[in-house]
């Protein structure tokens, strides 16, 4: 396994809330967090942004709103809206929840044309585009994660953390190989320790989705 330090993993993490009952103290603190332990991200939904914005203002940490979540079928034009609605109000990363639906159909070019218009629409931001491999078959999850490199997104998301399953070392490689590195890999759902970090990094992810950021760089600092 490749050595990886307190302050590479930190730089991994996208320090995520997403709980529907989540509040402005809990972003606040979340966002605080994120300064604390050097995380490269917070992600939260679009409603928080402009609060976020505010606390990070002098930060380095950036803000990744959630779009079309959890589920993704979301209708097109709307997803497009909040996509644009969140880049005004100061998000830096759109994490996008693509159309299980549709792949499920395998009307690909709907798929396509969904994910390239956000990414066209937000020019100067970095685009993850969750594929939540839990409900596709292997066949799928390649053919997704092609679809999503020829849109233009710099990143493929297993998982939101509220589906069936979350992220698995095996879809990673999966990811890895069919793309051949052409693209990020964001491994999220389900990661709580240090341990699965660097399993997932090894296997070929460039960042860390989880709500476990602090218990993972306590853990880091007890191993080191």
């Amino acid at each position: 396994m490749k050595k990886i330090d307190k302050k590479n993993i930190a730089r991994l993490i996208d320090h995520t809330l997403l709980r529907p009952d989540a509040t402005d103290a809990d972003i606040i603190l979340l966002c605080e967090e994120a300064v604390e332990h050097g995380f490269y991200a917070v992600c939260m939904h679009p409603s928080f942004v402009k609060k976020s914005r505010h606390v990070l203002s002098a930060s380095k940490v950036k803000i990744s709103a959630v779009i079309g979540f959890p589920l993704g079928a979301n209708m097109s034009n709307v997803k497009q809206y909040e996509a644009l609605e969140a880049v005004f109000s100061g998000a830096d990363e759109l994490d996008i929840v693509m159309n299980t639906g549709f792949v499920k159909s395998h009307n690909w070019e709907a798929v396509e044309k969904e994910v390239t218009d956000i990414v066209t629409i937000t020019p100067g931001v970095i685009h993850k585009i969750i594929i939540e491999t839990c409900n596709l078959t292997d066949n799928e999850k390649k053919k997704a994660a092609l679809m999503v490199v020829k849109t233009g997104a710099e990143f493929i998301k297993t998982s939101t953390g509220f589906g069936a399953g979350g992220a698995e070392v095996k879809d990673v490689e999966l990811i890895k190989s069919a793309t051949k590195g052409k693209i990020g890999i964001k491994a999220a759902g389900g990661i709580k320790t240090f341990h699965q970090v660097l399993e997932f990094v090894n296997a070929g992810a460039t960042r860390i989705g989880t709500s476990s950021g602090i218990a993972i760089m306590k853990e880091a600092l007890k191993r080191r």
